[in-house]
C-alpha cells in the first residue's frame, strides 16, 4: 500500500502542495486531474522522490519513501515515471531504449521487449532510431520502457497527450488492461477526461495544490461538490430548481440549484426551460447547442442543427436533479 501522509511542498515561496492526505493499494487506477498549475506533475514527482517534502511523509508497505536530500540518484527501484519529456536515447533504437534494463543476450529481456513494443503497436519501428519517431511514437516508446522491469508503481504524467487519437483509444485499452492483469499500481496526471472517467478506480482533484474531492470517477461524475470539479469533465450548467421544476417544488428543493451536463437536457414539449439558440456546434454524431435563458448559458445536445434565435423548451427529469442539487 502507497500511503501520501500530511504532505506539503512549495517551490521556494510559492506552495504548490498542501496537506495532502490519501492512501493506494495494489494494482490500483488513480487520476489525478484539475486544472493547469493544480499539482497533478508535482504530486507525481513527490511520489517518486525527486522532490524533497516540506512536510509529511510517503510510504510504501510502512517504509518511508526519502527524497533526494537522502538518495544520490532520486527515484525508487520498485517504481517507474514516465515525465512529458520522455527522457529517451535519441540515438539508439526503440528496441535498443525499452531493452535498457537487459543485458545483451538475455533471452528473457529480449521476449519482454518484443511483448511492450506490441503493447504498444510499435512493431514497424523496432529498429528504428528515436531520434527519427514522432512526438507520439517516441511517448509510447517512454511507457514501454517504462514497464520493461515490472514497476510495482507507476507515474504517468499526460501519457497520450501526443498520441494521434486514431490510435488514442485502442492503446489506452491495451495499456490498462496489461497494468491490471500484472496488478500494477498506476497513478495518472490528466486533463483528458476518457483517462479519469473509463480507466481509473479513484479520481483525485486538485485545486490550488489541495485536494478538492477523492473519489470514485462515477460518484465525483453524477454528483460534483461544486462548479469546478464538474467543469473538469466538460460543459455544464449551473440552473435554479425553479427553472426547469414542473409542478409544486418540494420545500427541500425551495431556493436550491443544481449542475447539469448538456446531455441531461432534451428538447421537448413538456420542458419548463425555454431558452433561445445562440449557435449549434457539429460533433458527428449530434450537436452541441449553446443557448441563452435570462442572461444565462445553457448547453445541450440536440439530433439536428437549430437555427440561431429559435426558442425551444427543454427537459430534464426530477431524478437528475435531486442527484445535482448543490449542497
Amino acid at each position: 500500500m502507497l500511503v501520501v501522509d500530511h504532505v506539503s511542498f512549495s517551490y521556494q515561496e510559492k506552495i504548490t502542495l498542501k496537506n495532502i492526505n490519501f492512501k493506494a493499494k495494489k494494482g490500483e487506477h488513480i487520476s489525478i486531474i484539475g486544472e493547469s498549475g493544480s499539482g497533478k506533475s508535482t504530486l507525481l514527482k513527490s511520489i517518486y522522490g525527486l522532490l524533497q517534502l516540506n512536510e509529511g511523509k510517503i510510504t510504501w508497505n510502512g517504509e518511508e519513501l526519502l527524497g533526494p536530500d537522502f538518495n544520490l540518484i532520486p527515484g525508487h527501484l520498485f517504481m517507474k515515471y514516465v515525465a512529458q519529456d520522455f527522457e529517451l536515447m535519441p540515438f539508439t533504437t526503440v528496441a535498443e531504449n525499452v531493452g535498457t534494463y537487459f543485458a545483451r543476450g538475455d533471452k528473457k529481456g529480449e521476449d519482454r521487449v518484443k511483448e511492450l513494443i506490441e503493447i504498444m503497436q510499435l512493431e514497424d519501428f523496432a529498429d528504428t532510431k528515436v531520434k527519427n519517431l514522432s512526438g507520439g511514437q517516441q511517448q509510447r516508446v517512454a511507457l514501454a520502457k517504462a514497464l520493461a522491469t515490472k514497476p510495482e508503481v507507476l507515474l504517468l504524467d499526460e501519457p497520450f497527450n501526443q498520441v494521434d487519437h486514431f490510435l488514442k483509444n485502442s492503446l489506452r485499452r491495451a495499456l490498462f488492461a496489461y497494468l491490471k492483469k500484472e496488478k500494477i499500481m498506476c497513478f495518472v496526471a490528466t486533463h483528458d477526461m476518457t483517462d479519469a472517467l473509463s480507466y481509473s478506480d479513484t479520481t483525485i482533484v486538485l485545486k490550488d495544490g489541495e485536494i478538492k474531492a477523492n473519489n470514485s470517477p462515477k460518484k465525483l461524475y453524477e454528483k460534483p461538490n461544486d462548479r469546478y470539479i464538474a467543469l473538469l469533465f466538460g460543459e455544464v450548467n449551473d440552473l435554479n430548481v425553479s427553472d426547469v421544476w414542473k409542478g409544486e417544488i418540494p420545500s427541500e428543493l425551495k431556493n436550491k440549484s443544481f449542475f447539469c451536463y448538456p446531455h441531461d437536457l432534451r428538447k421537448s414539449k413538456i420542458g419548463t426551460l425555454k431558452v433561445n439558440v445562440v449557435q449549434s456546434y457539429y460533433r458527428g454524431d449530434r450537436y452541441l447547442v449553446k443557448s441563452r435563458s435570462n442572461k444565462k448559458t445553457v448547453f445541450f445536445f440536440h439530433k439536428n442543427l437549430l437555427k440561431t434565435g429559435l426558442e425551444v423548451s427543454l427537459f430534464i427529469s426530477k431524478e437528475t436533479i435531486a442527484k445535482r442539487i448543490v449542497n
